[in-house]
């Protein structure tokens, strides 16, 4: 019986790698490939490692969010929120060097050199409700959406501000990206619909 050559499945990888420009370990073996081949691609310089655990092919065009597609693969159970959350929903003017990653309240804190993350502790519905998932780079990125992104910020105003909780509502709601009601609803799930009301009254009038 012939066995594939080596050059066979290193040029499967390669092959995988177009369709999946972050890949795994994990995908190789889902595919009965030899994981051995990455670290022969990654000496031959056909292939980089662009985080721990994860490679791409050199010289790639890199998408804008690729370092949540990078934290997805690497904590999946977690959740862009916060600033990182705002960023994907194209609200407000805030450009975080962190992933803000919502993680569930018994979930250990992941250690991450890089992509660096903020860790932001959720439970309940606060965690579970709101999510959306994103495609980067081939990656399902869960986020929240804009409505529950806004009412988190209002929740956790002693972290990033008042100033830029007041600036996702009303930045948020001049672009349409979320209905009155939803916003509501999901400061109703975090608890601050009393908090926010005058300021949802403020830019409805």
């Amino acid at each position: 019986m012939n066995l594939p050559s080596h050059s066979t499945h290193e040029q499967a990888v390669l092959e995988l790698a177009k369709v999946r420009p972050l890949l795994r370990a994990r995908d190789l073996a889902q595919q009965e490939l030899p994981t051995v081949a990455l670290s022969r691609l990654v000496t031959a310089g056909k292939l980089e490692r662009v985080a721990r655990g994860v490679y791409g092919l050199p010289g790639q065009a890199i998408s804008e969010h690729r370092s949540l597609a990078e934290v997805a693969l690497r904590v999946p159970q977690g959740v862009v929120c916060l600033l990182s959350a705002l960023r994907v929903h194209d609200i407000g003017t805030q450009a975080p060097f962190e992933v803000w990653l919502a993680i569930e309240h018994r979930s250990p804190i992941p250690r991450l050199d890089q992509p660096r993350i903020r860790p932001v502790r959720m439970s309940g519905a606060a965690f579970a409700d709101g999510i959306e998932h994103l495609t980067v780079d081939g990656v399902s990125v869960p986020v929240f959406n804009a409505a529950k992104t806004v009412a988190d910020c209002f929740k956790y105003r002693n972290k990033i501000g008042l100033d830029v909780a007041l600036e996702a509502l009303r930045d948020g709601w001049a672009q349409r990206k979320f209905t009155m009601d939803a916003i509501f609803h999901f400061a109703t799930v975090d608890r601050v619909a009393n908090v926010m009301r005058p300021y949802l009254e403020s830019v409805t009038t």
